[in-house]
């Protein structure tokens, strides 16, 4: 037997609170469950939102696996990129019609993250998705926020709802990155650690 195949022994955590990626990741068909990974998202002096991205889905993965150091843990992180400027998750009205107003008009790369944590096994995996935003007004953007309130969304859009309205084009070889887990690259890490149950 795989000796990094899941088990009762060796389960398979998803080191998240973030319900798009509880959902992103139900998608596999997989036995998992979900831990808040308690980890400071302060970006560092002078990080990068590729560098910052990357350092969090590690750092979030560790987390979790040292308190459940048998488990086969999935770490991710999303930054939105705006000319090297990171963007987060606005947390509240005002930011998000700052970050949008922002990006009307440019092209913003989101930086998603994924890292597995395993006995063994540390890997990690980088999808950056090119967004190209419509020159937005500020009654769109104004309707837009009152209509989906995407708060919790690093760069205030959601792509798989009403937001995809906002945008000109979407540039990305693993489309779900954009929602925050790439699952095209979670699957290679997954079979690299040996789980069973992916076609």
């Amino acid at each position: 037997m795989d000796p990094l195949a899941p088990s009762p022994q060796r389960p398979l955590i998803l080191a998240s609170t973030s319900r798009y990626r509880r959902e992103l990741l139900e998608r596999l068909r997989l036995d998992f469950r979900t831990v808040a990974p308690e980890v400071d998202e302060t970006p560092l002096p002078g990080e990068t939102p590729a560098v910052l991205a990357q350092r969090l889905a590690l750092a979030k993965a560790q987390a979790v696996a040292r308190l459940h150091p048998q488990a086969i843990v999935i770490g991710s992180d999303q930054v939105a990129d705006l000319q090297g400027q990171c963007l987060g998750k606005p947390g509240q009205h005002d930011k998000a019609v700052a970050q949008l107003r922002a990006m009307r008009g440019h092209q913003v790369i989101f930086q998603t993250a994924v890292a597995l944590v395993a006995p063994g096994l540390v890997q990690q995996e980088l999808a950056q998705v090119r967004v190209r935003f419509r020159d937005l007004t500020d009654e769109e953007i104004e309707r837009y926020l009152r209509a989906e309130q995407p708060y919790d969304c690093a760069g205030s859009a959601k792509s798989e709802g009403l937001g995809i309205a906002l945008l000109e084009s979407i540039d990305s070889d693993d489309p779900t990155a954009l929602i925050g887990l790439p699952l095209i690259r979670t699957c290679r890490l997954l079979r690299l650690a040996g789980v069973a149950g992916l076609p």
